[in-house]
């Protein structure tokens, strides 16, 4: 089955269920792991349309945010088809967790991670939706972008310009030693993406606010020839080096990067994670696979060859048999639990199918039959 978007994401993407689940198409192992993993986040909504956590029972923006938008990555839109209400439901409930000044969040000790993920998802199904809901979401969409733009670091915090944190107020994200407030990449990725997705459908994003956080990302790459780490990416300037946060900035870079063929950083970062995929029960191990797979997929060719069969064998292997989520892999799962893991081994496995606006790379998608 192939999915071709046209090359300006610009033009509204309306998807029909049809084409995501094609009757005619061969069924690939891929597709029934991401089928059983889609009925088992149905199952687990909450009758307003919110998903939890494990820990805590409370429903959470972030993870919802996340819930939709495996169901988007697999062609399925509000409204539509097998899984339309559970999408609907799912956008409504984050819409109405939107406060007056825009922010979206549950826990003030993460605001903007929820914020970033919130409006990331918003950004998509902008871009997939038209109609009274699609106008009533870009609306949602233009005021949770702003609320982006308030918190990115300014000029006073030094290395950490141009990024995000935890908090809207940069004074609440000092680090030891550190005057003003920080950023971090991890923090910073998310809101990288809900600007490019709005950007792309027409909202006002100014370019320097994407120069600055780009310059921010380069400034966290290692640059040590002599070095296994060379070329990949500290959670901070200067500080420890992760897989994730590798992937992250790969991402960041290439969805902004303006020249011709693949950032110079890009290459490097993607050369580390060739030697580090990520692996079952490491740290933020479904982070990190949601991040290194859409990297590695934008990098494509041998990057792409070679990290996706590792992944799929990986997480088909880890499916939990009985009800089709995902649980363990990671310690977050204990907090977090099998809606935030499945959400993410979905959006991890879905890149290739190119749902998702921002999934694209700007070259006609593979075709699935042939995988």
């Amino acid at each position: 089955m192939r999915v071709i978007f046209p090359p300006c994401l610009f033009v509204l993407l309306l998807i029909s269920p049809a084409s995501a689940a094609d009757p005619k198409a061969k069924r690939t192992e891929l597709d029934e792991t991401v089928d059983r993993g889609l009925a088992f986040l149905q199952r687990q909504q909450e009758s307003d349309g919110a998903w939890s956590t494990a820990k805590s029972g409370a429903k959470h923006p972030a993870i919802t945010a996340l819930a939709v938008m495996a169901f988007l990555s697999a062609g399925n839109v509000p409204g539509e088809g097998k899984y339309g209400e559970t999408v609907e439901k799912g956008i409504r409930w984050i819409m109405k967790q939107q406060a007056q000044d825009g922010l979206i969040a549950a826990d003030a000790r993460h605001e903007m991670y929820h914020h970033g993920i919130c409006t990331l998802m918003l950004a998509e199904v902008a871009g997939m939706t038209d109609g009274k809901l699609g106008e009533e979401v870009r609306d949602r969409l233009k005021k949770a972008i702003a609320v982006i733009l308030k918190a990115q670091r300014n000029k006073d915090c030094g290395q950490h310009e141009g990024g995000w944190r935890y908090h809207v107020n940069q004074a609440l994200d000092r680090e030891p030693g550190e005057l003003n407030g920080t950023s971090d990449i991890s923090c910073t990725g998310w809101q990288v993406l809900a600007l490019r997705g709005a950007k792309d459908l027409g909202c006002d994003v100014p370019p320097d606010v994407i120069d600055r956080a780009i310059e921010f990302v380069k400034r966290c790459q290692v640059s040590s020839p002599d070095k296994e780490s060379d070329g990949a990416f500290n959670y901070m300037p200067g500080k420890r080096v992760t897989v994730a946060n590798t992937g992250t900035s790969i991402l960041c870079l290439e969805l902004t990067h303006k020249g011709k063929g693949h950032a110079e950083e890009s290459v490097r970062a993607g050369n580390y994670l060739l030697n580090h995929i990520p692996a079952w029960g490491d740290a933020h191990f479904f982070y990190g696979i949601y991040y290194c797979s859409q990297a590695m997929f934008q990098l494509g060719d041998n990057y792409w060859d070679h990290f996706r069969p590792k992944l799929h064998r990986m997480l088909l292997d880890n499916q939990q048999k009985d009800s089709g989520g995902w649980f363990g892999g990671d310690p977050d799962t204990t907090t977090y639990g099998a809606n935030y893991a499945t959400s993410m081994a979905i959006l991890a496995m879905t890149v290739e199918y190119r749902y998702l606006p921002i999934y694209q790379r700007g070259e006609e998608p593979v075709d699935k039959e042939k995988k």
